[in-house]
């Protein structure tokens, strides 16, 4: 599953992250790397942008980055 498919409020961990050198650099300096807990807090209207935290920080991320990002939703 992509974390573009997560729900509103749900926790995932990251399993693995599909993309080049330079995103994967740029999510890395914001926290966002394998075997992180992440949760998706909001997103647009359309779902073309999505508001997730990780640790502390929150990141916005476009649709086609979230694509990318391969999570294990957790059990509650």
């Amino acid at each position: 599953m992509t974390l573009d498919k997560l729900k509103k409020g749900q926790i995932a961990t990251i399993e693995k992250i599909d993309a080049n050198s330079a995103l994967k650099d740029r999510l890395l300096s914001f926290g966002i790397m394998q075997d992180e807990t992440i949760e998706l807090k909001a997103y647009s209207l359309a779902k073309n942008t999505f508001e997730v935290q990780v640790g502390n920080t929150l990141v916005a991320l476009r649709e086609d980055e979230a694509k990318k990002i391969k999570v294990k939703p957790n059990l509650k």
